[in-house]
């Protein structure tokens, strides 16, 4: 059965940013859209990860693209089934992008978990207790006003919002795991973890002001922990939030706490239609930028 990311109603569920493209062979998807004001149109991965059942088949699949989309940019999973050689073969611009904090789970959780995470996740766990909903789609009204929290104490913009017709397709897929922090009888938070395959992939977690007080994250990430081991083999906690990467702040630190290692994420750039692009970056595109497409350079501040 097809689960989490690689499901249609995934990209299905990013449709307001893009018109999702199934790329047949090696069973990704893709997003097309809209280039404002020229007339042409370019493609992205589907946020955070590009996923696929067969990397070994995504060659052809973007030989097939023709020249109707100007350019393809995306982010590769981390536990994809390729080697460095591979992307680079597919795409012209190709680097590291994020390290993804993972967990080997059949390591026991003492080896895992450090010392200072494993105290205050039993401290914390006297006061919060974490209920598992595989059916989430029940708490959907719950859980978008803890998203809709998150998202205006970041000021998150753009894909990373998640509207509440997304969060109607992703609560539906198969593989969705909801983990719900309570206390005293009231949500404090929840987290959504996509099982697929061999990997669980720690999706998203809002978290409101009385959660925060009361460390309600510990709870969360350890029910993750022992939920999960026995039905995968690893976990996903992803990289850090922002374009820019930084080790040692203080969402890094979290998530090292919990994890085994690191795997990366590599940023992937493919020029389809030449002319477009050149069109494009000589019009629109600062004098020097390393971003790609380099004609939308800003758009993710």
């Amino acid at each position: 059965m097809v689960t989490g990311y690689l499901h249609p109603r995934y990209p299905e569920s990013l449709s307001e940013f893009g018109t999702p493209h199934e790329l047949p062979r090696c069973g990704g998807w893709i997003l097309e859209r809209e280039i404002p004001k020229s007339g042409y149109s370019d493609a992205m991965g589907c946020y955070p990860l590009f996923v696929c059942r067969d990397w070994a088949r995504l060659a052809p699949d973007l030989q097939d693209l023709g020249d109707d989309l100007v350019s393809l940019a995306l982010v590769t999973d981390p536990f994809g089934e390729y080697e460095l050689a591979d992307l680079q073969r597919c795409f012209e611009v190709v680097f590291p992008f994020k390290e993804h904090y993972i967990v080997d789970l059949n390591r026991p959780v003492n080896e895992i978990v450090s010392r200072h995470h494993r105290y205050y996740a039993r401290k914390v766990s006297e006061n919060v207790q974490i209920e598992i909903c595989e059916e989430p789609i029940q708490y959907i009204d719950e859980w978008v006003a803890l998203y809709a929290d998150l998202t205006r104490r970041h000021k998150v913009t753009g894909i990373r919002t998640f509207s509440h017709a997304a969060f109607l397709n992703q609560l539906s897929i198969p593989g969705l795991v909801m983990f719900r922090a309570v206390y005293k009888d009231t949500v404090v938070g929840a987290a959504l973890c996509f099982m697929q395959e061999d990997v669980a992939y720690g999706h998203l977690m809002g978290i409101n002001e009385a959660g925060h007080e009361l460390g309600a994250s510990y709870a969360l990430y350890w029910s993750h922990l022992s939920y999960l081991s026995g039905k995968v083999h690893w976990l996903d906690w992803g990289g850090t939030s922002g374009v820019q990467e930084n080790g040692a702040d203080g969402l890094s630190q979290f998530k090292r706490g919990w994890s085994t290692g690191t795997r990366t994420a590599y940023f992937c750039g493919k020029i389809i239609n030449q002319e477009r692009y050149a069109e494009l970056v000589e019009t629109r595109a600062p004098t020097e930028t390393n971003y790609f497409p380099a004609y939308r350079s800003g758009e993710m501040r």
